[in-house]
């Protein structure tokens, strides 16, 4: 998808820089990549504590291949 953005040319230089990228694209797609894994993250984080665990559970029994 073709964007337009106004980025602070430092931030993305510093981007480049510990990215190991080559283009400013390449370094802006795994920021981005990066930002929403790590949101993703935080909400499981959230998630703990708050989910009900049934302790007589075989986890090893549904993974066996019958």
């Amino acid at each position: 998808m073709a964007t337009n953005l106004s980025l602070d040319p430092d931030v993305v230089e510093r981007a480049l820089a510990v990215s190991g990228e080559k283009t400013k694209k390449a370094a802006v797609t795994q920021a981005l990549e990066e930002f929403v894994a790590r949101r993703r993250q935080k909400g499981f984080a959230n998630l703990m504590g708050k989910l009900e665990w049934e302790p007589s559970f075989d986890y090893m029994a549904e993974r066996s291949r019958k």
